[in-house]
């Protein structure tokens, strides 16, 4: 398992993702000064992100299954946790976007290869989550 959103584990049998890119914010005021910088004060965490992009072939598994199952599970609005292989827990995330792209499409239109990237908002409580 590389990484599992809730209950659903990114594994060969599901799809699994080649990339993921972790984004974190935090929030400073500022405030304009007469010849100087303007003065800074940190107010709060931001927005934490996470986006995976990877590649589903038809031989290794079902991938159009696998993307239907996470926008049921995105359907719900729940906060999920997302937990890697080796066991770091990132948070609770809620599910914002899927893209798909059907590529490499069969006589009968079914696709070879399913290019997908999703998207991950955090929405626990970050100062006390690990």
């Amino acid at each position: 398992m590389l990484l599992a959103i809730g209950m659903f584990a990114f594994s060969i049998p599901t799809i699994v993702h080649d990339e993921l890119q972790r984004r974190s914010s935090w929030i400073h005021a500022t405030s304009p000064r007469i010849g100087a910088r303007d003065a800074t004060q940190f107010v709060g965490v931001g927005t934490e992100t996470i986006s995976l992009r990877g590649v589903a072939h038809a031989e290794l598994s079902d991938g159009r299954a696998s993307l239907d199952e996470l926008r049921d599970m995105a359907n719900t609005g729940t906060a999920w946790s997302v937990v890697d292989g080796a066991g770091q827990v990132y948070g609770a995330f809620v599910i914002e976007g899927i893209d798909e792209g059907l590529k490499e499409l069969g006589p009968d239109g079914r696709p070879r290869k399913i290019e997908f990237s999703i998207d991950l908002l955090r929405v626990d409580d970050q100062a006390n989550a690990s």
